[in-house]
């Protein structure tokens, strides 16, 4: 990984909508929320993680992370998504991969999964490739970041 895409890349970036769009034309829909959490983080050194969430989730009943109840775990799970791993940029293409090498989903473990990436000022454009599978549906996945501001 190195010039300018990765360069531009490098730092946190804050989730502005997380749209899932059907290929078959149905009505697109916000995967977590309209106005979802979140922060993506490119390093100089190649990796990223991702962390997206609904808003005012629930909080477990146990207030223990190890003794929560199916319904906790159910209710984290699903209004949660979350991966780490390498990223790898194509400066030529100006394409973008990200490698999962830890997944709250499983399935995506051990997966790379190519991204589209429109990068224009302070904001990010990320899609998938290929369509993918979202609440039951055939989906293409298009989120907007806006670089992050420090706290």
């Amino acid at each position: 990984m190195s010039g300018g895409l990765r360069k531009s890349l490098i730092g946190a970036w804050a989730l502005l909508s997380d749209q899932e769009v059907p290929v078959d034309g149905g009505e697109p829909f916000e995967a977590l929320d309209p106005n979802p959490q979140g922060i993506i983080r490119y390093t100089p050194d190649g990796y990223m993680s991702a962390q997206l969430a609904k808003p005012d989730r629930p909080h477990f009943t146990s207030g223990d992370w190890f003794t929560g109840s199916t319904g906790d775990y159910v209710a984290a799970a699903s209004t949660y998504i979350a991966y780490t791993g390498p990223s790898h940029v194509d400066e030529e293409a100006r394409t973008l991969a990200h490698s999962m090498f830890v997944s709250l989903f499983p399935d995506w473990t051990g997966q790379t999964q190519p991204r589209r990436v429109h990068l224009k000022g302070d904001e990010l454009h990320l899609g998938t490739v290929s369509p993918t599978q979202s609440s039951g549906r055939t989906v293409n996945s298009v989120l907007r970041w806006r670089r992050a501001q420090p706290q």
